[in-house]
Protein backbone atom coordinates (compact mmCIF):
# COMPACT_ATOMS: atom_id res chain seq x y z
CA UNK A 1 0.00 0.00 0.00
CA UNK A 2 1.13 3.48 -0.77
CA UNK A 3 -0.93 5.43 1.74
CA UNK A 4 1.42 8.38 2.18
CA UNK A 5 1.89 8.93 -1.55
CA UNK A 6 -1.85 8.70 -2.14
CA UNK A 7 -2.55 11.13 0.71
CA UNK A 8 -0.03 13.57 -0.75
CA UNK A 9 -1.70 13.31 -4.17
CA UNK A 10 -5.17 13.93 -2.72
CA UNK A 11 -3.94 16.86 -0.64
CA UNK A 12 -2.08 18.39 -3.59
CA UNK A 13 -5.12 18.06 -5.86
CA UNK A 14 -7.45 19.44 -3.19
CA UNK A 15 -5.09 22.39 -2.58
CA UNK A 16 -5.05 23.25 -6.30
CA UNK A 17 -8.85 23.11 -6.51
CA UNK A 18 -9.18 25.22 -3.39
CA UNK A 19 -6.84 27.89 -4.79
CA UNK A 20 -8.75 27.92 -8.08
CA UNK A 21 -12.14 28.11 -6.41
CA UNK A 22 -10.95 30.95 -4.19
CA UNK A 23 -9.72 32.87 -7.27
CA UNK A 24 -13.21 32.81 -8.77
CA UNK A 25 -15.06 33.38 -5.48
CA UNK A 26 -16.33 29.85 -4.75
CA UNK A 27 -14.95 29.72 -1.21
CA UNK A 28 -17.22 27.07 0.30
CA UNK A 29 -16.75 24.74 -2.65
CA UNK A 30 -13.01 25.22 -2.46
CA UNK A 31 -13.01 24.15 1.18
CA UNK A 32 -15.44 21.25 0.75
CA UNK A 33 -14.07 19.86 -2.52
CA UNK A 34 -13.56 16.07 -2.62
CA UNK A 35 -13.83 15.44 1.12
CA UNK A 36 -15.22 11.98 0.32
CA UNK A 37 -11.72 10.99 -0.88
CA UNK A 38 -10.74 10.75 2.78
CA UNK A 39 -13.52 8.22 3.54
CA UNK A 40 -12.43 4.58 3.92
CA UNK A 41 -14.42 3.55 0.82
CA UNK A 42 -12.35 5.84 -1.40
CA UNK A 43 -9.09 6.25 0.50
CA UNK A 44 -8.28 2.56 0.98
CA UNK A 45 -8.91 1.80 -2.67
CA UNK A 46 -6.73 4.77 -3.61
CA UNK A 47 -3.91 3.39 -1.46
CA UNK A 48 -4.22 -0.08 -2.95
CA UNK A 49 -4.26 1.04 -6.59
CA UNK A 50 -2.06 4.12 -6.31
CA UNK A 51 0.29 4.68 -9.27
CA UNK A 52 0.92 8.42 -9.14
CA UNK A 53 0.35 9.02 -12.84
CA UNK A 54 -3.41 8.52 -13.07
CA UNK A 55 -6.49 8.02 -10.95
CA UNK A 56 -6.37 4.83 -8.88
CA UNK A 57 -10.04 4.41 -9.79
CA UNK A 58 -8.98 3.48 -13.33
CA UNK A 59 -6.69 0.75 -11.99
CA UNK A 60 -9.43 -0.54 -9.68
CA UNK A 61 -11.82 -0.64 -12.66
CA UNK A 62 -9.30 -2.60 -14.72
CA UNK A 63 -8.76 -5.05 -11.88
CA UNK A 64 -12.37 -5.69 -10.79
CA UNK A 65 -14.51 -4.53 -13.71
CA UNK A 66 -15.85 -1.48 -11.88
CA UNK A 67 -14.69 1.08 -9.38
CA UNK A 68 -16.41 0.99 -6.03
CA UNK A 69 -14.48 4.13 -5.04
CA UNK A 70 -15.68 6.02 -8.14
CA UNK A 71 -19.31 5.00 -7.62
CA UNK A 72 -19.04 6.30 -4.07
CA UNK A 73 -17.26 9.49 -5.16
CA UNK A 74 -19.53 10.56 -8.01
CA UNK A 75 -22.62 10.04 -5.89
CA UNK A 76 -21.41 12.55 -3.29
CA UNK A 77 -19.72 15.27 -5.31
CA UNK A 78 -21.90 17.60 -7.34
CA UNK A 79 -19.03 18.84 -9.49
CA UNK A 80 -19.12 15.58 -11.47
CA UNK A 81 -21.61 15.48 -14.34
CA UNK A 82 -22.26 11.82 -13.43
CA UNK A 83 -23.90 13.05 -10.20
CA UNK A 84 -26.56 14.73 -12.38
CA UNK A 85 -27.64 11.67 -14.39
CA UNK A 86 -31.32 10.85 -13.91
CA UNK A 87 -34.38 9.67 -15.79
CA UNK A 88 -35.66 12.19 -18.29
CA UNK A 89 -39.04 13.85 -17.77
CA UNK A 90 -39.73 12.67 -21.35
CA UNK A 91 -40.59 8.96 -20.96
CA UNK A 92 -38.99 7.86 -24.24
CA UNK A 93 -35.55 9.32 -23.50
CA UNK A 94 -34.53 7.06 -20.64
CA UNK A 95 -31.59 8.12 -18.51
CA UNK A 96 -29.96 11.44 -19.47
CA UNK A 97 -27.67 14.08 -18.03
CA UNK A 98 -29.42 16.93 -16.28
CA UNK A 99 -28.27 20.53 -16.56
CA UNK A 100 -25.73 21.31 -13.86
CA UNK A 101 -25.89 24.51 -11.83
CA UNK A 102 -23.21 26.92 -13.01
CA UNK A 103 -21.21 26.89 -9.77
CA UNK A 104 -20.70 23.12 -10.10
CA UNK A 105 -19.70 23.42 -13.76
CA UNK A 106 -17.06 25.93 -12.65
CA UNK A 107 -15.85 23.58 -9.92
CA UNK A 108 -15.73 20.74 -12.47
CA UNK A 109 -13.65 22.96 -14.76
CA UNK A 110 -11.22 23.81 -11.94
CA UNK A 111 -11.14 20.13 -10.90
CA UNK A 112 -10.04 19.17 -14.42
CA UNK A 113 -7.24 21.74 -14.32
CA UNK A 114 -6.09 20.49 -10.91
CA UNK A 115 -6.18 16.85 -12.04
CA UNK A 116 -4.11 17.69 -15.12
CA UNK A 117 -1.60 19.63 -13.02
CA UNK A 118 -1.42 16.81 -10.48
CA UNK A 119 -0.78 14.05 -13.02
CA UNK A 120 1.21 16.07 -15.59
CA UNK A 121 3.41 17.80 -13.03
CA UNK A 122 6.06 20.01 -14.65
CA UNK A 123 4.82 18.98 -18.11
CA UNK A 124 1.42 20.64 -17.54
CA UNK A 125 0.18 23.04 -20.19
CA UNK A 126 -3.12 24.93 -20.28
CA UNK A 127 -4.07 22.84 -23.33
CA UNK A 128 -4.01 19.55 -21.38
CA UNK A 129 -7.46 19.77 -19.72
CA UNK A 130 -9.14 20.46 -23.09
CA UNK A 131 -7.26 17.64 -24.82
CA UNK A 132 -8.21 15.19 -22.06
CA UNK A 133 -11.87 16.27 -22.23
CA UNK A 134 -12.00 15.99 -26.01
CA UNK A 135 -10.58 12.45 -25.88
CA UNK A 136 -13.62 11.33 -23.92
CA UNK A 137 -16.29 13.88 -24.89
CA UNK A 138 -17.49 11.95 -27.94
CA UNK A 139 -18.31 8.99 -25.71
CA UNK A 140 -20.46 11.00 -23.28
CA UNK A 141 -23.50 11.10 -25.55
CA UNK A 142 -26.56 11.92 -23.48
CA UNK A 143 -24.78 11.43 -20.15
CA UNK A 144 -23.82 15.10 -19.96
CA UNK A 145 -26.45 17.77 -20.61
CA UNK A 146 -25.77 19.71 -23.84
CA UNK A 147 -25.73 23.07 -22.01
CA UNK A 148 -23.29 21.73 -19.42
CA UNK A 149 -21.05 20.26 -22.14
CA UNK A 150 -21.13 23.53 -24.08
CA UNK A 151 -20.20 25.63 -21.03
CA UNK A 152 -17.41 23.27 -19.97
CA UNK A 153 -15.97 23.08 -23.50
CA UNK A 154 -16.10 26.88 -23.81
CA UNK A 155 -14.12 27.33 -20.59
CA UNK A 156 -11.58 24.64 -21.44
CA UNK A 157 -11.06 26.22 -24.88
CA UNK A 158 -10.66 29.67 -23.31
CA UNK A 159 -8.10 28.23 -20.89
CA UNK A 160 -6.16 26.66 -23.77
CA UNK A 161 -6.20 29.87 -25.81
CA UNK A 162 -5.98 32.65 -23.21
CA UNK A 163 -4.56 31.02 -20.08
CA UNK A 164 -5.66 30.52 -16.53
CA UNK A 165 -5.49 34.10 -15.28
CA UNK A 166 -7.76 35.51 -17.99
CA UNK A 167 -10.17 32.56 -17.83
CA UNK A 168 -10.51 32.76 -14.04
CA UNK A 169 -11.10 36.53 -14.24
CA UNK A 170 -13.80 35.92 -16.88
CA UNK A 171 -15.48 33.33 -14.64
CA UNK A 172 -15.41 35.59 -11.58
CA UNK A 173 -16.53 38.81 -13.30
CA UNK A 174 -18.72 37.59 -16.16
CA UNK A 175 -20.18 34.18 -15.34
CA UNK A 176 -20.54 34.16 -11.55
CA UNK A 177 -21.66 37.81 -11.36
CA UNK A 178 -24.76 36.83 -13.39
CA UNK A 179 -25.74 34.05 -10.97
Amino acid sequence: MKALQHLRTINHHKWLVMKGCFKVGLYRQGLMHDLSKYSPTEFLVGCRYYQGTRSPNNAERESTGYSKAWLHHKGRNRHHYEYWIDYSVNPGEGIVGQKMPTRYVIEMFIDRIAASKTYQGENYKDTHPLAYYEQGAAKLGRMIHPDTAKQLHFLLTMLAEKGEEETFAYIRHKILQKN
